[in-house]
């Protein structure tokens, strides 16, 4: 088992912008760590760095205490599981997973070991002698799963492996993998677009967009504490709702977020303990800012409630055990990298509303979130 070390990594194609941005980054052995942004953010050039599939530009990769910049694939003692698996289509589920180890000359006893206790680890021992053409997506993924966990890697890559499965199968699949992780206590990096992925299956995770890490850390910490407006959009379903605002400070410390303006502005009262430490001493009066709210953090107001918005029903989903309510509101920003338009609340399913009607929604302020509107770094 290994840990894995990005040292001030660069990656360029030519003379071109780099793709990949003085990278610095420790995965820890033993780590689950998912690698997650939007398409042509670097994610996958970073795991094909590793595997040894992209040359370094720039800067050092260590996988354990090895410097292995130029040390060819076959060498370094990692196992890849690609987003189309991959498999010999002439081949037996048997042979495709022991084909690596017969290639290593590991003993044909061993090698029908290694392979029957990965078929049973990953429930497909009844399927060895199949082809893959007679298997399911499903089927196909775990096999490639069990080529990879036959080998006794010190890092496993995984780019994207569950992109081709429909819904039932990936949460059937990621909850598979996991398991496997916490079975085999190996180093795992996990490259995906999806950020339910990343938030059910990481240890850590590192947001990336055009190549360079926004934010690393714990699933709950990015949710709860995003770094900046990019990390907030893309993290959650459905994503946060954004608001042009300004700031201003009132003499008991406490923030208070205008959005709107003249008879249609609306003031919002954040108390002085959820503004944070020196919030106040960096941040000047009038100062123009984003304010965010999760979907979960809009309710519908009652006639006392304080910190209203008010909102035109747009488009109801009804889920079962709620309600996804998609608003027009004044004020809104929509960020590119936002899953969703516009502002989502999440509503108890017994409640009746209709497109069009109009609504006042009471916001949660403690848990609300504050941007910079020109740097888009976090203030509150």
């Amino acid at each position: 088992m290994a840990d894995v070390r990005f040292d001030h990594v660069y990656k360029r194609y030519g003379s071109n912008t780099p793709v990949i941005t003085d990278l610095n980054l420790h995965i820890n052995d033993h780590e689950f760590l998912v690698l997650v942004g939007p398409s042509g953010c670097g994610k996958t050039t970073a795991l094909r760095m590793i595997a040894g599939l992209e040359e370094i530009s720039e800067g050092n990769l260590f996988i354990g205490d090895r410097l292995v910049n130029d040390v060819a694939p076959k060498d370094r003692d990692i196992a890849m599981v690609f987003q189309n698996y991959a498999l010999y289509p002439h081949m037996s589920v048997y042979e495709n997973m022991a084909f690596s180890l017969q290639r290593h000359h590991v003993s044909k006893a061993e090698i029908d070991q290694r392979v029957r206790r990965a078929a049973d680890m990953l429930g497909i021992k009844d399927y060895l002698n199949r082809k893959p053409r007679a298997l399911s997506g499903g089927q196909r993924q775990r096999v490639a799963l069990g080529r990879a966990l036959v080998r006794d890697p010190k890092v496993f890559l995984l780019d994207e492996p569950l992109s081709n499965l429909d819904a039932k199968l990936r949460v059937q699949t990621r909850t598979e993998i996991s398991r496997l992780h916490q079975q085999t206590q190996t180093t795992f990096v996990y490259v995906t677009h999806d950020q339910v992925e990343a938030m059910t299956m990481g240890d850590r995770i590192a947001v990336l967009n055009a190549g360079v890490i926004q934010q690393l850390g714990k699933p709950q910490e990015l949710y709860e504490r995003p770094a900046n407006l990019f990390v907030a959009g893309f993290i959650g379903s459905p994503s946060m709702g954004f608001f042009n605002g300004s700031l201003a400070w009132s003499p008991g410390g406490d923030a208070l977020i205008t959005i709107g303006s003249g008879e249609a502005a609306h003031t919002l009262t954040l108390k002085g303990a959820a503004t944070g430490q020196n919030a106040e001493q960096s941040t000047p009066n009038g100062q123009g800012v984003i304010f965010g709210v999760r979907p979960e953090d809009l309710r519908l107001a009652s006639d006392d409630a304080e910190n209203t918005l008010p909102g035109v029903v747009d488009v109801v989903e009804h889920l079962g055990n709620e309600q996804l309510v998609y608003l027009r509101m004044e004020g809104v920003v929509t960020l590119e990298n936002a899953e969703t338009k516009g502002v989502t609340a999440r509503i108890a399913p017994d409640v009746t509303l209709r497109p069009g009607e109009q609504v006042s929604l009471a916001v949660e302020v403690a848990h609300a979130h504050v941007f910079d509107a020109k740097t888009g770094e976090r203030i509150v």
